[in-house]
């Protein structure tokens, strides 16, 4: 495999979460990249929580595509074949009743305790929650796929969010470009490294409390 590194990283080792046939809700942005490496003979359904199932991307320049067919970003989307439309009230009905197999999500912070924080930095606008909500509290597996650091080289995994929360105590796996860190009972575990990445980085650029098992595997 050639080398993989930063977000292509973070997607290649999300999309390996995914079981053939899931239904899937990917977020705006970062979690979207999924598709891109999602192992052979794994075939995903997507869901957008305002209101499909089998969405397939973007059209391509040129294609058509129906234009009240969007993804929870707003944008045009292709539907495939067996795909559905519905309205809000089923969405959020199959969604509340734990039939979401994965959520992925990207994090302004996120924490020790499985807390996550990804809506809104105070002070600044936000459209609004939207359906993150339900769907971490709903979905079997919630993965945050996360850049390690912000801009500024904070720690974006703490021990204790301090940003206004999305859910607390329902993230299960946290896929960064450095590490996968996995939320047990007994705490948030370092269970894979990337490529020439070592304990002592993860350690320095975490704010968590890490569990540091005797053997951990590599992402790739």
């Amino acid at each position: 495999m050639a080398e993989i590194t930063g977000r292509d990283l973070i997607a290649y080792r999300t999309a390996r979460f995914f079981e053939d046939g899931d239904l899937v809700n990917l977020g705006i942005g970062m979690p979207t990249k999924c598709l891109d490496f999602l192992p052979e003979g794994i075939d995903i359904w997507i869901d957008t929580e305002n209101g499909a199932i089998g969405l397939d991307g973007p059209p391509a320049e040129g294609e058509w595509a129906d234009p009240d067919v969007v993804d929870a970003g707003g944008s045009t989307s292709k539907l495939r074949v067996g795909g559905c439309c519905f309205d809000s009230f089923t969405s959020f009905g199959y969604i509340r009743g734990g039939h979401v197999a994965a959520t992925v999500l990207g994090a302004y912070e996120v924490d020790q305790e499985g807390n996550l924080a990804n809506w809104i930095i105070p002070g600044k606008t936000a459209a609004g929650m939207g359906g993150a909500m339900d769907l971490v509290a709903g979905a079997r597996k919630v993965i945050v796929m996360t850049e390690h650091c912000d801009k500024k080289g904070n720690p974006k995994v703490l021990k204790k969010c301090t940003l206004p929360l999305t859910a607390a105590h329902e993230v299960d796996y946290i896929v960064s470009e450095l590490c996968v860190l996995h939320q047990t009972d007994a705490g948030l575990v370092l269970e894979e490294l990337a490529p020439g990445v070592s304990v002592e980085e993860v350690v320095s650029k975490t704010g968590a409390e890490l569990i540091i098992p005797a053997e951990i595997k590599s992402m790739i």
